[in-house]
């Protein structure tokens, strides 16, 4: 016997499927997009992405009228430890808030794919191995792809360090100028305390080939319950987009320029959502 579905909950679903139609997918005669992306798998999740989205994290966003509706490189800060909810909500941000609404695809670190559990998901729901190929391929179709340049050293870090930009990647500044894609900076502020670190082991990410483990305040210690994220409220601000010019094949002192330039943008859209709360979970 199937339990009811509460209703507030079938509501979310039905905006979800709504908001879902207005994207141009390209699928194969079994469901899968090029990447492998699987619309039937990842509405389920969605769901509860969106229930996270309004009603745990309750996140509020501000500029997201400022994406264009073509192909576009979200640029945000990377924090988290645990579970990558800043990416989930960036993405949950564009399906529910941003008109029309986009379907953000996911540049992965190379290391994600190989770990247990992580390779389906990851393949499923939309994102892909973050090379420039991929990247390539998916602006070519117009797509809205988020980039966290910090990787690792962002996302693993003791909170020592919050709301710390650590070092850019620069791929996203040569990929930007060569396809013509505009960035669009994006400050997220909640992510530092959702699961606050202590340390970082690079030794117990080695054991499972990851360049990074986090210890945090609950994890490992309370085990798999350790990776929920505590309920902090959090500010996703977008910045005004960047149209970066140049040669993509540049020297690194002039891409460096370029990177810097996003990294301040975010840095003061950091500083402007840390100005609006009153703490944690406000």
């Amino acid at each position: 016997m199937r339990l009811p579905t509460p209703l507030y909950i079938r509501d979310l679903a039905e905006e979800i499927d709504k908001r879902l139609a207005q994207i141009p997918t390209k699928l194969n005669e079994y469901g899968f997009d090029p990447f492998g992306l699987e619309p039937r798998y990842v509405r389920n999740l969605l769901v509860l992405g969106a229930l996270a989205y309004r009603h745990y994290f309750r996140v509020e966003t501000f500029g997201i009228e400022k994406v264009p509706a073509r192909r576009v490189l979200l640029i945000a800060n990377h924090a988290g430890n645990t579970i990558p909810c800043d990416g989930a909500s960036l993405m949950m941000a564009m399906l529910l808030d941003a008109e029309p609404p986009r379907f953000c695809r996911g540049m992965a670190e190379f290391y994600l794919p190989r770990m247990p559990w992580f390779n389906e998901i990851i393949h499923r729901s939309g994102a892909v191995v973050g090379t420039p190929e991929n990247c390539t391929r998916l602006l070519h179709d117009e797509e809205a792809i988020m980039v966290f340049p910090e990787g690792h050293r962002g996302f693993i870090k003791p909170y020592s360090k919050a709301y710390q930009l650590q070092r850019f990647g620069t791929g996203f500044v040569r990929l930007a100028i060569q396809t013509q894609t505009p960035i669009v900076p994006v400050g997220i502020v909640g992510s530092e305390e959702q699961s606050p670190g202590i340390w970082d082991s690079k030794f117990l990410g080695r054991l499972i080939g990851s360049p990074a483990f986090p210890i945090t305040l609950t994890f490992p210690l309370l085990g798999p319950a350790g990776f929920l994220p505590l309920p902090v409220k959090y500010r996703i601000l977008f910045g005004d987009p960047l149209l970066l010019e140049g040669d993509p094949a540049g020297d690194d002192d002039a891409i460096e320029e370029h990177v810097g330039q996003v990294r301040d943008q975010i840095a003061l859209l950091i500083e402007e959502g840390l100005a609006q709360r009153g703490g944690w979970f406000s």
